[in-house]
């Protein structure tokens, strides 16, 4: 009799894969208390005990030490003989501030706000609509626009959350030959100066909502482009600043209904010049089974904002309805990809 293959010896059986994917959500959450905690600062400066921690943190102090100790066995902590704490790296990534901004995604992302939202994925299966607005009245952004903090860390998110994505976008597309780049509904800035950092020549406009523009404009300055970038406050709903050579729009399209999408896409197109380019941004799905992460984003688009993510041949319906011919559909070395389109 053959042995087993290891791959086949290490995979679970069918019912206890399900199983772990039912359970996931405690993992989540054991994360987000520690992020909620700051443990990864306190232990920044070195190790502690349980007691020491809560002290800190005011928590009860055996139920913390049970905590680490969980968290230490997911690799966040290790725990000496002396029963004290420490960071591994994958709990210094835990920071306030840390690279990759893995502490305000993990608040924002498993924060009360987005979990309600993810509490009702039934009722926006049966319904078709957003589980946020059920539970808060409104969309995440007008929620947004009205809770400054809580915007604040989103915009740290969107920079973690899609991580490698603007260098890749940055390499993929050659925007050597644009004199202005206007990024709509660019948020804090972060694609927009990557881009620019890489091709000296282009100047950008960063368009946005006025509640993004202080940590754009620190973001900006930060990255030593402030003369080349102007900020423009406005409402993609409304209208799109006139004149560009290439208009981004990342992330924008997937967070909006059909009806909402055609408008943006409408504004953009009565800016551009007949000879512009459109770049949108957006996890791109490939067809079937084939696993890709913009699946289960869509998932979050579903009881989120209420938008969906889209294969390249429904861009390229959506493209057409909104007057637009789209070009091709250009892979990058992340998870997103850039659909180019022109004036039809």
């Amino acid at each position: 009799m053959s042995n087993p293959s290891p791959s086949s010896a290490d995979t679970p059986p069918p019912h206890a894969q399900l199983v772990q994917m039912s359970t996931a959500y405690w993992v989540s959450r054991l994360v987000h208390v520690a992020a909620e905690l700051g443990l990864a600062d306190q232990l920044s400066a070195g190790a502690l005990t349980a007691d020491e921690l809560a002290s800190r943190t005011k928590t009860h102090a055996p139920t913390l030490y049970r905590v680490l100790r969980t968290l230490a066995s997911l690799g966040l902590f290790t725990e000496d003989g002396s029963r004290r704490f420490s960071l591994t790296p994958l709990g210094e990534a835990l920071k306030t501030g840390a690279p990759g901004s893995a502490r305000a995604t993990i608040l924002t992302l498993c924060g009360e706000a987005f979990s309600a939202a993810w509490h009702q994925l039934l009722y926006s299966v049966r319904t078709g609509k957003t589980g946020f607005e059920k539970v808060y009245g409104k969309l995440p952004f007008a929620w947004l626009a009205e809770h400054p903090e809580e915007a604040a860390l989103f915009g740290e998110t969107m920079i973690g959350f899609h991580g490698a994505e603007p260098a890749a976008v940055a390499s993929a597309y050659d925007f050597s030959g644009f004199s202005t780049v206007v990024d709509v509904g660019g948020g804090t800035g972060n694609l927009l100066t990557t881009i620019l950092a890489k091709y000296p020549q282009p100047r950008g406009v960063l368009f946005d909502l006025p509640h993004v523009f202080a940590e754009a404009k620190a973001l900006i300055q930060t990255r030593g482009l402030s003369d080349r970038v102007t900020v423009e406050a406005g409402d993609f709903f409304q209208t799109a600043p006139k004149g560009g050579d290439v208009y981004l729009l990342s992330h924008v399209i997937h967070d909006w209904s059909e009806e909402q999408c055609l408008t943006i896409l409408g504004n953009c197109r009565r800016a551009m010049k007949p000879d512009s380019r459109l770049l949108l941004i957006e996890m791109v799905l490939p067809t079937g089974n084939t696993p890709h992460p913009g699946k289960l984003l869509d998932m979050m688009m579903l009881v989120g904002p209420g938008g969906q993510e889209r294969t390249p041949e429904e861009y390229r319906t959506l493209l057409e309805s909104a007057g637009f011919r789209m070009v091709r559909v250009i892979p990058t070395e992340s998870a997103v990809g850039i659909v180019e389109a022109m004036i039809a």
